[in-house]
């Protein structure tokens, strides 16, 4: 079968490998139908994920439909349409024994730390395969995903209805964020230096899209707040200086969520923080977000179509990653169609 490997930065192939078989009695083999780019995918292509270790079948963001299962999969059946949570966990450390395993002490993220899903076939455990109740569109099962990093998002930055949230960024995560959100019934001013993202956070809900090219956010923020400060912030952007202006423009008793990895210090004052007496979380992949995204899609509480914005079969990947590369303004997720 047909896979794609990034054998080293900047060198990525459509290569054979072997066709995986039932190894355990909790495997189930999944026929691979759509795959998501993300950020970590590319990192990996241009050698600026220092997580990657060479070759690497990429692809963390997938899903498809049921091959076969083991005998103790039984709640799993051929045919399903499944989407597949990449987090692998030791389920023995501090955090997975509080029910936090997304941050394991030995966490592996299929397609980064192991080989992952841009493949005609793919083995996993199945505690991590989250199947559909009900028919669903076979190339938007790659974006359950994303959404549950959105989701996970919203449930560190404890947004409910009524919360008033800045979201910067509008990027995938950003948007996944906005739409779980809006969901909740949170009223949303979303902020980037893209147009055409900015357009479909409009159509996602957001009260209140910001160009800051062409607009200041701190004035915004204080319109949007009656000059009260922001009372929850999510940093998509993960820069030095975004979550400085995070800590600046929240709200007495406000909560900031990041999710960058950059290790370089950001300068904030401790005053900053405690003045105020800031909650900041970080976020980091999903805590069994899965089954929630899987029903939101169901139900048409989530709007993945909208994200989706370009897809490519997947033996043209090469295409894809350049489209990405040259046109980034145009591309909210790209999905890879192995079916």
């Amino acid at each position: 079968m047909k896979a794609i490997k990034v054998t080293k930065p900047f060198n990525i192939e459509i290569c054979e490998v072997e066709r995986p078989e039932i190894k355990s009695p909790d495997d189930v083999i999944i026929k691979v139908t759509s795959g998501g780019i993300c950020g970590s995918d590319i990192g990996i292509f241009n050698g600026t994920n220092s997580l990657a270790i060479y070759p690497r079948i990429i692809g963390h963001e997938f899903g498809g439909i049921v091959e076969e299962v083991g005998e103790n999969a039984t709640e799993i059946k051929v045919g399903d349409k499944v989407a597949v949570d990449p987090v692998v966990s030791c389920g023995q450390c501090y955090a997975c024994r509080i029910g936090r395993h997304n941050v394991c002490s030995s966490l592996e993220a299929m397609g980064v730390h192991r080989d992952g899903g841009f493949r005609e076939y793919v083995s996993v455990n199945k505690r991590n395969v989250h199947k559909f109740n009900e028919d669903f569109d076979s190339s938007l099962l790659a974006l359950v995903e994303p959404y549950t990093i959105g989701m996970q998002i919203n449930s560190r930055g404890q947004i409910s209805k009524g919360d008033k949230v800045l979201i910067v960024g509008s990027g995938a995560i950003g948007l996944c964020t906005l739409d779980v959100a809006k969901r909740k019934g949170a009223e949303v001013l979303i902020a980037d230096i893209v147009p055409e993202k900015l357009e479909v956070a409009k159509k996602m809900g957001a009260n209140r899209t910001v160009l800051v090219s062409e607009e200041n956010l701190e004035k915004a923020v204080d319109e949007f707040t009656n000059k009260e400060g922001m009372p929850v912030i999510v940093d998509t952007v993960c820069s030095q200086s975004s979550f400085e202006d995070s800590v600046k423009m929240a709200s007495p008793a406000g909560r900031i969520v990041v999710i960058g990895l950059i290790d370089t210090p950001s300068q904030i004052a401790q005053a900053d923080i405690t003045k105020k007496e800031l909650t900041i979380v970080g976020s980091r992949l999903n805590c069994n977000k899965f089954d929630e995204v899987v029903e939101a899609f169901e139900s048409k509480e989530l709007k993945p179509e909208l994200l989706k914005t370009h897809s490519f079969d997947f033996t043209q990947v090469k295409d894809a990653l350049k489209l990405i590369e040259n046109e980034p303004e145009k591309v909210i997720k790209m999905v890879l169609n192995f079916d």
